[in-house]
């Protein structure tokens, strides 16, 4: 079973299963342009190139050492699955992201104080069935999740995938796009596993 709620992240060729909510359960993206943002603050770091913005800052670079598999960005939450092929990328990745993502809801809605309830969560996903399965449940998070815009499903089912996302370690594992999608319209036969992961992944 994956290990439940904070683990270590420095492991090597590892998947996580990673989340956040915002500070008692507010929302953390109040417009579409705020899920636009943040899906923007992750690619800078998992681009083909490197980014470099007007100071010629380059954000750290973690293309090869981190993989985003898949998303779903909720009002006040997130889920992501990445596999992180090299130690402290998952860290460095989440900490810039989620450091300038805060910066940037409180300047624009005029506010202070923490925007998100903890660091991160990430559990860690130790079994090749829960691996299968974890996708699918992020995806199956908002109601009109066939074609909601903010979850990398849509993606996956348009083959238009951002470079910065990458879904081949999730796609392997079906005979085609189709089959995986099928795969998550197909939930009810396992009802019971999803249940189960909310339970020990979720929290949320």
């Amino acid at each position: 079973m994956p290990s439940k709620n904070t683990v270590r992240v420095n492991v090597a060729d590892s998947y996580y299963h990673v989340y956040a909510r915002g500070a008692s359960q507010a929302d953390i993206f109040r417009e579409n342009s705020d899920k636009e943002y943040f899906l923007y603050l992750l690619s800078r770091h998992l681009s083909l190139k490197p980014v470099t913005n007007k100071q010629d800052y380059t954000y750290p670079h973690l293309r090869g050492a981190l993989e985003l598999l898949c998303y779903c960005l909720m009002d006040n939450h997130f889920h992501m699955l990445l596999y992180q092929k090299e130690q402290q990328a998952l860290s460095a990745m989440m900490k810039s992201v989620m450091v300038a993502y805060s910066a940037y809801f409180n300047r624009k809605y005029r506010r202070s104080g923490p925007l998100f309830e903890n660091r991160f969560k990430a559990s860690v996903i130790n079994k090749d069935p829960y691996l299968l399965h974890v996708s699918r449940y992020i995806h199956l998070n908002p109601r009109s999740w066939k074609l909601y815009p903010y979850s990398s499903l849509i993606h996956i089912s348009k083959s238009s995938e951002p470079e910065w996302l990458q879904t081949e370690k999730i796609l392997e594992q079906h005979a085609s796009r189709q089959a995986y999608v099928a795969f998550v319209t197909d939930y009810e036969e396992h009802k019971q596993m999803l249940d189960e992961l909310k339970h020990e992944l979720a929290d949320l």
